[in-house]
């Protein structure tokens, strides 16, 4: 459909020329760029905005505001946010531009250093940054570099934040001659209005406690549990991870990943058995609801106690930590009960990093995965809600619940870690 003219052109041209506005070009463009961002926001919805309309399919539901770099300067576009999907201007604005960004100079920044390989060679003429000096890279790094430490560091005023996921992946960085391999920790949240956030991003020496506290309590201190306490922690068995969560998240229960768990657990099952032992996991998971569930998991150990007494043994020592999720609506286990969401975010992640190989430094590896999570972030902000408010408030009322419930029975704590 045609969208009708937000603004008189004859009437508005008129009144800026009358001001004789040094800014005049600069206004003028990012008012014309606005109206066509309303038109095609009207279109998309099937009716103009603020009316009526049996046609309607969508509604509007604020702005995203982007900076427009243009030959007149950079222009405050309002992109229109709608209830339902999103609105990308794909002909006006590029997506991923911080991470490609990014990207280029940290591989010009391993040309200049000398650590090129023949691919990286080649790699930098794909990308035609041969000509780059070391001013320029320096000055991209720079501004780059503002921008990730401002994403990195900013304050977490969206909570509460009822689920939280933390991982970590290993990088191969260039340290006093020699290729050492860093940790980086990256933790996703649910925010109160279901969307996803990348809440924080971390390297150390390796993944241990000591890396994993530092971390936790970064989030912290930028206001993780301002809004409420975080209810439940999904990641893989790694103990640094565990005791950083224990010590900064007092209360907060730990769900152990069921993939990483099943993997775990295929180790110590014998071969010929662990098709059987694999079925009668998943069958766990399959029940109704959270009593269906322990009952469920109960007659597994009792079958298996005679038969592979040290794989019973095995799930019974592992049962608080993987089923801390049945405390939850049956509606949201999925989304909580395995790292698989953040493993995707990974993939992301080892998607541009992998064009690297080996960074010249730490501050090049904050820098290319600080811009590739920044700008997942927006995408997340985009999208649907991750959780609905609904699911999340009956969420909310069962942490509340087990909260109670655990004060007034200390010895009744299912599955939380405690300080």
């Amino acid at each position: 459909m045609t969208a009708a003219p937000s603004i008189d052109p004859a009437r508005f041209l008129r009144e800026e020329l009358s001001q004789a506005s040094p800014d005049l070009m600069r206004d003028l463009l990012t008012t014309f760029v606005n109206a066509l961002l309303s038109a095609q926001a009207d279109a998309v919805c099937g009716a103009e905005y603020g009316t009526r309309d049996p046609e309607r399919v969508n509604r509007r539901n604020g702005y995203r505001h982007r900076d427009l770099d243009t030959r007149v300067g950079t222009l405050d576009v309002a992109v229109p946010k709608l209830r339902e999907g999103s609105l990308f201007p794909e002909w006006l604005m590029e997506r991923r531009r911080r991470a490609e960004a990014a990207l280029t100079t940290v591989v010009a920044t391993c040309y200049l250093l000398g650590v090129s390989t023949r691919r990286m060679d080649k790699l930098v003429r794909t990308l035609g940054i041969t000509g780059l000096s070391k001013s320029q890279v320096s000055e991209m790094a720079r501004d780059l570099d503002e921008q990730v430490a401002a994403f990195r560091t900013r304050p977490l005023d969206q909570g509460p934040y009822t689920f939280l996921a933390a991982d970590a992946l290993v990088m191969k960085v260039r340290e006093n001659g020699r290729v050492v391999k860093v940790a980086v920790m990256v933790a996703t949240g649910v925010n109160a209005e279901g969307y996803r956030e990348i809440l924080g991003v971390h390297t150390a020496t390796s993944e241990t406690h000591a890396g994993w506290l530092s971390f936790f309590r970064d989030m912290v201190a930028r206001g993780l549990t301002s809004a409420g306490p975080v209810g439940l922690v999904t990641s893989d068995a790694h103990a640094g991870l565990v005791d950083a969560v224990g010590a900064t998240l007092p209360g907060t229960s730990w769900q152990r990943c069921r993939t990483h768990f099943a993997a775990n657990l295929m180790s110590a099952t014998p071969k010929s058995s662990w098709l059987w032992v694999k079925a009668l996991l998943h069958s766990v998971y399959d029940q109704p609801d959270a009593a269906s569930v322990h009952a469920q998991f109960d007659r597994i150990v009792e079958s298996l106690t005679e038969k592979l007494p040290a794989v019973a043994a095995y799930l019974e020592d592992a049962r608080e930590e993987i089923l801390a999720f049945t405390i939850f609506p049956k509606a949201c286990w999925r989304q909580v009960w395995s790292n698989n969401p953040n493993e995707r975010l990974n993939r992301e992640i080892r998607r541009r990093t992998d064009v690297v190989g080996i960074f010249p430094n730490r501050d090049a590896v904050i820098r290319l995965v600080g811009a590739v999570l920044a700008e997942q972030h927006d995408e997340w902000v985009e999208r649907r809600r991750y959780l609905g408010l609904e699911l999340l408030k009956q969420c909310r009322a069962a942490l509340a619940a087990a909260i109670s419930d655990d004060m007034e029975d200390p010895l009744a704590i299912t599955g939380a870690i405690t300080a």
